[in-house]
């Protein structure tokens, strides 16, 4: 590409000059009736950009949500509870009658009123 054994020449003078070249007709090529009156954007384009946001938030929360959800459930049976009585319980049971009737009461011979010389 380039002709000098030291990387210089006028080679890229030649490509600087024609790319100029190219951008100068360019730019006279466009006039005034090429050009449009500017005009303030409208509520249409402003709105549609933050719904979409929302929408992508929206579907990116329930992604993570569903992710969650499949990961921490657990699908191992869980244990049967203890077994209950039948019936519930009614405070303390009833004493039992017995047959053999209480000895009477002796003093303890450590007591204060026995008289031991």
């Amino acid at each position: 590409m380039n002709d000098s054994p030291t990387g210089t020449g006028t080679a890229p003078a030649r490509v600087e000059e024609r790319l100029r070249a190219a951008l100068a007709a360019r730019a006279e090529s466009v006039g005034p009736a090429d050009l449009r009156a500017p005009r303030p954007p409208s509520a249409t384009h402003s709105r549609r950009l933050p719904v979409r946001r929302v929408v992508a938030g929206l579907l990116a929360l329930a992604a993570v949500a569903a992710l969650v959800f499949l990961t921490v459930r657990d699908d191992r049976p869980r244990p049967a509870e203890p077994a209950r009585s039948p019936r519930p319980a009614t405070g303390t049971p009833a004493p039992v009658p017995t047959t053999v009737p209480p000895s009477p009461a002796r003093p303890s011979p450590s007591s204060p009123g026995s008289a031991t010389p």
